[in-house]
């Protein structure tokens, strides 16, 4: 899907291209992609570098055209092995075209598109788009982080009711999505920190920078901070594991200790040779005596030595 955005007082959507107009690209088919290719003349790679999910956060120059890939927030609406992830966000300028193209659609782009609508002005020019576009991810980060902690409580409820795989399982999808966040993030600080001498910065710009080294930063941070809690929090979880798992063994071995005295004691009654009590008409009743005067006393030892 193609957008065409005029951003001279405010972001008011326009039929067709114009110059310095900004061209949102969402999940761009083959025909969009041959026709940013064919009309601009944009560098073939440039696309195929942005569909990359893997593209990490970089800028570079060619022919003129300069490409920056921001790595954004991402939700997968489907169950997979990481529902928080991140993936790139292309910013293609060269003179009087800027186009931003995306593979995905993400609640980040439609959310910047009303917020600047809702603001009633436009941008000044197209280093204030991108680093406004900086400003937003950082902002939408930390709004996913706030949702992954609910998640990370969630669980850590359920696992105080009852240790199940199912939370175990939730918690480690977290613990990767929070490494694909910090990943980003320090990518996104680099890029940001060498594009403010690549880009004509101005005052505003300036002060908009920083805004976003301020959002960054908390993002970084708050992600670490929940990266640390989700890893001591497993690191808990998995030692109670072990050490219920080793109080079920230490009770069934002492069990099986205390039950396994009687089998020895009519083992040894049972055996074809002469102990005495062939003829004794209460032999059986001595036997079943001892072992159970024999199990007693090592129930109360193992009692005693809190093994049971």
């Amino acid at each position: 899907m193609k957008t065409f955005w005029n951003i001279d007082k405010s972001l008011t959507a326009i039929n067709e291209w114009q110059s310095n107009c900004w061209i949102q690209v969402t999940c761009p088919t083959d025909e969009d992609q041959r026709e940013l290719e064919e009309r601009f003349n944009i560098p073939d790679y440039f696309l195929s570098d942005i569909s990359d999910t893997d593209e990490r956060a970089r800028y570079e120059y060619d022919d003129g055209w300069m490409l920056i890939i921001l790595r954004i927030p991402y939700v997968k609406e489907v169950r997979s092995r990481t529902p928080y992830t991140t993936v790139p966000l292309g910013i293609i300028h060269k003179r009087d075209v800027t186009i931003t193209v995306c593979y995905y659609e993400t609640n980040m782009m439609i959310d910047f598109v009303s917020y600047q609508q809702k603001r009633g002005s436009g941008f000044t020019d197209y280093v204030d788009l991108i680093f406004r576009l900086f400003l937003s991810s950082a902002v939408w980060y930390l709004k996913r982080l706030k949702q992954i902690n609910s998640l990370i409580e969630k669980a850590k409820h359920n696992l105080d009711h009852g240790v199940n795989n199912e939370s175990l399982i939730g918690l480690s999808r977290l613990q990767d999505s929070l490494t694909y966040f910090i990943t980003s993030i320090r990518g996104n600080e680099n890029l940001l920190s060498k594009l403010k001498f690549k880009l004509q910065v101005d005052e505003l710009d300036a002060d908009l920078i920083e805004d976003v080294n301020i959002e960054m930063t908390q993002a970084r941070e708050t992600t670490n901070i929940y990266s640390d809690i989700l890893e001591s929090t497993m690191d808990t979880y998995s030692s109670i594991i072990n050490n219920n798992m080793n109080t079920t063994m230490r009770t069934l071995t002492s069990i099986s200790i205390v039950m396994m005295l009687p089998t020895l004691i009519s083992s040894l009654f049972g055996m074809n040779l002469i102990n005495g009590m062939e003829t004794n008409h209460y032999g059986f009743l001595i036997a079943i005596l001892i072992s159970v005067i024999v199990s007693a006393v090592t129930w109360w030892i193992l009692r005693f030595k809190r093994l049971l």
